[in-house]
């Protein structure tokens, strides 16, 4: 095995690949650093692949007081819906209200809710959701996103699925993202910008020399070890960043994560309108029911402390059957574990700041720089996806002392690949491509923009038959686009085709996904581009 050691140092070496670890390492490198960052699996393998899939504010974490992280999440909304219309687009979150909604015990509103009007025993009344969906309304300035308005469900399509005793509802106003594409397309911004972007290879040490960082990795598909010398490094190991600390970095501290397991379940399509639920249950935990991929329903999210290894996580027997129970007392037909399709399961790295309970945990990010001397770490810990962007502005902002040639913030605004359309422009861009690329029906063609944007016609190139697209693996995708794939969005095997950068798994069979880890493994010994590159 050898080993090789880049001469120049970079000014930014960046641990892990999640969404985290790909906006700071876009941001950076868009300020003029020199970037390169290392992921020992795929892009967003882990909990950047297994979120709720929401650009949100967190309604419910204003009943935590957490007024800053719910702001700064609402003004998130619409920046980043602006730079990523085909990835992120506005929904419409459905809340019916009952009188035996309640508080959980232990969170701040609930407290003092028992000592003024202890006669509620806990419930939420509906002046007091109504007056954090006004402040959800205000809070973040508003301007894309309609405001909140009372739902009549006597009357209203959305009352249909639910049972009768619901006559009342909120309707309000959040954002759907593809959290695994999100990621990627930070990373290939950053690659286009000069950083060294390198999938399945694991950071093996890192210490200080002097005023850098000596960091010693290896590439998983040749078992070469390397050495790249840093100015700086960020720890943005999600759940593993206290297992970098304490055994990469080999540092003693007394911060940790709490490692919270939210799990979900997909199931076939349980409504027919596009506007998601947002149920909340007796036990104070809310859970949402969103249309997913056209055809089926996501109903997630659990909140339960993960014991085991982060990358082990699964829906458990007992979480899939309280999600079911959640959304049958709602629906006028109960959900069964025959109406499921697929579960996914991640582990969310919370700042452990003693909080009673995972639900109680805050999703606030903290940012540690390690003040020993030499060469700055900066550790992240905790994090919402909505607040990414945010976070690796701050990112730089800590480091800026240590890095003096650190450029100012731009990415609030810019597009991400394939996103320089406008908000309105989607059904245009659709139209557009099924008009040019006559062969695409219009199901297939909507299913590139929401993938690719203005990319899919790059994709797409000179095609003028279906036949140029080369073989057809099944659910519209194609050679074409799988080497698109590979070339562009550092994909290896079908896993990572099928599971994240789309969801076509729930379309293709065993032996469909069979055939694309063949035909990718194939074309790789062929000599396109190496995991490592």
């Amino acid at each position: 095995m050898s080993t090789g050691t880049q001469q120049q140092p970079v000014d930014l070496f960046v641990i892990g690949g999640g969404i985290n670890g790909c906006g700071i390492a876009r941001d950076a490198a868009g300020r003029g650093l020199s970037v390169a960052l290392a992921e020992m699996n795929d892009l967003a393998s882990a909990t950047s692949s297994a979120s709720t899939k929401l650009f949100h504010g967190g309604l419910r974490y204003l009943e935590y007081f957490e007024i800053r992280l719910v702001r700064e999440a609402l003004i998130e909304r619409e920046t980043l819906l602006r730079a990523m219309p085909h990835i992120s687009w506005p929904m419409r979150f459905v809340l019916p209200f009952h009188r035996d909604m309640r508080f959980e015990s232990t969170t701040p509103t609930s407290r003092l809710l028992s000592f003024v009007m202890p006669w509620m025993k806990g419930r939420r009344p509906a002046w007091l959701i109504r007056l954090g969906l006004f402040l959800y309304d205000h809070l973040g300035g508003r301007k894309i996103l309609p405001a909140t308005r009372t739902l009549d469900l006597r009357a209203d399509p959305a009352g249909a699925p639910l049972q009768d005793r619901f006559e009342k509802a909120f309707e309000y106003s959040d954002c759907w993202v593809e959290d695994a594409r999100l990621v990627v397309l930070n990373a290939r911004d950053a690659e286009d910008r000069g950083a060294r972007i390198m999938t399945r290879t694991r950071v093996v040490t890192a210490e200080r020399s002097g005023d850098l960082w000596a960091v010693t990795m290896r590439h998983e598909a040749t078992g070469e070890t390397e050495t790249v010398h840093a100015r700086a490094l960020v720890n943005a190991g999600g759940p593993w960043v206290e297992d970098i600390i304490r055994n990469t970095v080999r540092q003693n501290t007394t911060e940790g994560v709490r490692l919270v397991r939210g799990s979900h379940i997909v199931t076939r399509r349980l409504f027919n309108h596009d506007k998601c639920y947002f149920f909340q249950g007796e036990d104070g935990r809310i859970v949402f029911a969103i249309p997913y991929e056209t055809d089926f329903t996501l109903i997630g999210t659990t909140d339960r402390e993960h014991e085991g290894a982060p990358g082990e996580a699964e829906c458990t027997p007992a979480e899939r059957d309280y999600l079911l129970a959640f959304a049958s007392h709602y629906l006028k037909r109960p959900v069964t574990a025959d109406d499921i399709v697929w579960t996914y399961s991640g582990v969310r790295p919370l700042y452990d700041d003693g909080a009673s309970s995972a639900t109680a945990a805050t999703r606030d990010y903290v940012l540690s720089l390690d003040s020993a001397p030499g060469a700055p770490l900066l550790n992240v810990f905790g994090g919402k996806i909505t607040t990414y962007r945010r976070l690796a502005e701050s990112a730089l902002e800590k480091l800026g002392d240590r890095l003096p040639a650190v450029g100012r913030p731009w990415t609030a605004g810019v597009p991400l690949p394939g996103g320089d359309f406008p908000v309105d422009g989607f059904d245009d861009l659709v139209a557009g491509l099924a008009r040019d690329f006559p062969f695409l029906d219009h199901r297939w063609a909507r299913r590139l923009v929401r993938a690719y944007g203005t990319c899919a016609r790059t994709m797409l190139g000179d095609a003028r038959r279906i036949d140029d697209l080369g073989e057809a693996f099944g659910a519209t995708l194609t050679e074409r686009e799988v080497c698109w794939l590979m070339d562009t969005e550092y994909a290896v095997t079908a896993e990572d085709v099928v599971w994240r950068r789309s969801k076509l798994g729930l379309r293709l069979g065993a032996d469909r996904i069979a055939a694309i880890d063949a035909f990718m493994a194939a074309r790789a010994a062929g000599g396109k581009r190496d995991a490592a590159e």
